[in-house]
């Protein structure tokens, strides 16, 4: 996911798009204790969508104020 489509998303969106992608995290923890995950590079993959989708959430919820 770049930073210009979740720019581009209102406040609301991004926190919806983070429910969805901790959900996925979820799944792909219990599929990587179970050893059914195959693709392993999508968990760093998920793990950094949060973090860039929170980090743009907090600076328009920052910029909103001001």
């Amino acid at each position: 996911m770049k930073s210009a489509d979740i720019r581009a998303m209102t406040v609301d969106q991004i926190d919806d798009e983070v429910l969805k992608l901790k959900k996925e995290q979820f799944n792909l923890r219990f599929q990587r204790a179970t050893g059914q995950l195959e693709n392993t590079t999508r968990v760093r993959e998920v793990r950094r969508d949060i973090a860039r989708l929170k980090t743009i959430a907090q600076q328009k919820r920052v910029g909103a104020k001001a």
